[in-house]
């Protein structure tokens, strides 16, 4: 047997012990559930509050991975606008969470443990210039983390749409790698449309339930559509339905500096598991580097998300004004306005009627 050979079943006997631990894990977990005194209602299992509270008292306080930001056993969503640093952010977190080892400005309070990062944005060649200095002297990533990207030559089965088979090798992999912590980069690839609470409501459902049935932490990325920069990052400018950020359990955003170019600013906008710490006045402030072979965010203090907006001039404000009046002339509804130009409803109204 070759050395490689020899590696590569060393690492799946790791990961199939490990499958196995959790399976083994979740089934026991599932027979506590049953044996504790419930009535049962259909969906429901109906329990005194304070039975709740004794069953919540035995599991584990969830950790940090990612600061106040994610926790474990958390569905959470970062969103950003396009080429600002979204996939650069969460490689850092899964190496950071496969390593043990927490980012600068950030606190890790869990365990090193196995990640997987579903990558459907990167080919390798372009994973691999990021983490090399000109595609040499490569980083190395700890074992514990698992990149995953779509074969190519991969056929679909007749009786599968790609969505069903998509969500099915997602659960593949998760079960085979015993991965704890799941990277989805991005959401777009689980279901082709997310602007609707028809088409939102199952994708969120479908990474619940993945959530529950094997104990997962699940960071997934999201974009926003084209906003005003003026105006601070909500939990409004995730793209698509309001379907994604409500049956999240935390969301945090990623915006950009009008003032330097090369500074990032990192705003919670949804927590369950803490209170909001880093609000509109205390904002975690970033510049993206590479000081040899590993592209990461380097923490550089905080600040308040007003210093980093962009100021809107009276020239704006017309030109505005002008291309609003120029779309209601073309026909468009104003809602179509709001969201091609980047501004709320109302200000659409407004101009229209000037």
């Amino acid at each position: 047997m070759s050395e490689r050979q020899h590696k590569d079943n060393s690492f799946a006997g790791d990961f199939g012990n490990y499958a196995d631990m959790l399976v083994e894990e979740i089934s026991q977990q599932t027979t506590e559930s049953q044996s504790a005194n419930a009535d049962q209602f259909g969906l429901f299992n109906v329990k005194p509050a304070h039975q709740w509270l004794e069953q919540a008292n035995n599991r584990p306080i969830p950790k940090m991975l990612f600061g106040e930001m994610w926790h474990e056993g958390e569905l959470c969503i970062l969103f950003a606008d396009t080429n600002l640093g979204k996939s650069i952010l969460t490689v850092q977190i899964g190496d950071s969470i496969s390593q043990g080892r927490a980012i600068p400005g950030s606190k890790l309070e869990a365990p090193k443990q196995p990640i997987l990062y579903f990558d459907f944005e990167l080919s390798d060649k372009q994973f691999e210039a990021r983490y090399s200095v000109n595609y040499q002297q490569h980083y190395r990533f700890d074992r514990n983390f698992l990149r995953a990207e779509i074969n190519p030559d991969c056929t679909l089965p007749e009786s599968q749409t790609f969505e069903d088979y998509l969500n099915a090798s997602l659960e593949q992999s998760i079960i085979q790698t015993g991965a704890r912590v799941l990277i989805i980069d991005n959401l777009t690839y689980l279901r082709n449309e997310t602007e609707r609470a028809k088409d939102a409501l199952p994708l969120m459902k479908h990474l619940k339930a993945l959530k529950s049935r094997y104990g997962l932490s699940i960071l997934a990325l999201a974009h926003t559509p084209k906003r005003d920069l003026t105006k601070p990052l909500t939990r409004n400018d995730l793209q698509g339905s309001k379907m994604l950020i409500n049956f999240c359990d935390s969301a945090f955003a990623l915006g950009e500096s009008s003032q330097d170019k090369q500074i990032r600013y990192l705003k919670q906008v949804k927590a369950r598991n803490t209170e909001i710490i880093y609000d509109s006045e205390n904002v975690c402030l970033y510049q993206i580097a590479k000081p040899h072979n590993f592209l990461q965010f380097e923490w550089i203090g905080y600040g308040s998300e007003r210093q980093h907006l962009r100021q809107q001039s009276e020239q704006d404000k017309a030109g505005i004004v002008d291309r609003v009046k120029e779309m209601v002339t073309e026909g468009k509804s104003q809602r179509v306005i709001a969201s091609e130009i980047g501004i709320s409803l109302g200000a659409v109204n407004k101009y229209a009627k000037q």
